[in-house]
């Protein structure tokens, strides 16, 4: 099992040293940075270079939880580490592979690193589905990925949509992207799924992000720190 391929980030210089000299005493994990802003990590989300982040939540600039929403968006999974048990469900809506609390141990990061490899298991082999199964009021319907525009989550429930209906489903947002896959959608917003295909227009706002108005009509928030990966990616 080769070693997994890590970026830390933490604005305090105690506490980031503290991570990585466990780090070297795990024997399997290989430091690829040092980071101590958000900003700076995001020179680093590369899945190609990167395995996983650990990443302090409460940083001056970007959050840990900020940055997090951009890593989801580049494939870079998360480990969230803070001293702040409150921040568990915001962790956890931006995907993070585990929530720890400082100071961090040996143990916890041993745990932490082992759900992180079963998590990114090689899928058995076989053709991928051709729909995605939503569970609605006990029916279930059969959708193709790429005719999926959004999905959103209201606080309660989530609404997935095509350019002709829209469906309320038992299914969590993470669930969602799982199954869909990042050829057809993008996490946008801690509570919004979006397929750029179907997008005409992002429309700026104060805040630094976007509403993304599709061919529909219907209208997607995107963050400021998304908006600003697009931006790159777009060329805009």
């Amino acid at each position: 099992m080769s070693p997994l391929r890590v970026v830390v980030a933490d604005d305090e210089k105690m506490a980031r040293k503290r991570v990585t000299r466990l780090l070297e005493s795990l024997g399997d994990v290989t430091l690829v940075a040092e980071c101590r802003s958000g900003e700076e990590v995001l020179k680093h989300l590369d899945p190609a270079q990167v395995d996983v982040a650990l990443l302090d939540i409460d940083m001056p600039g970007m959050s840990g939880l900020e940055v997090a929403q951009v890593a989801a968006l580049r494939g870079v999974p998360v480990i969230l580490l803070t001293a702040h048990e409150q921040h568990a469900v915001a962790a956890f809506e931006q995907q993070a592979v585990h929530y720890l609390l400082k100071p961090v141990d040996a143990a916890q990061l041993v745990r932490a690193f082992e759900r992180l490899r079963g998590r990114t298991k090689p899928a058995p082999a076989g053709p991928l589905p051709t729909r995605v199964a939503l569970t609605v009021r006990g029916d279930v319907v059969l959708l193709a990925p790429a005719d999926i525009t959004h999905a959103v989550y209201d606080g309660e429930l989530v609404s997935v949509h095509t350019a002709q209906h829209g469906y309320i489903t038992d299914e969590s947002l993470q669930e969602l992207e799982a199954r869909i896959g990042s050829e057809h959608m993008l996490r946008v917003h801690r509570r919004a799924l979006l397929n750029l295909a179907h997008v005409e227009r992002l429309r700026s706002q104060p805040s630094g992000g976007y509403v993304a108005v599709l061919r529909s009509g219907a209208e997607v928030p995107v963050s400021r720190q998304v908006a600003r990966d697009l931006r790159k990616r777009l060329g805009v």
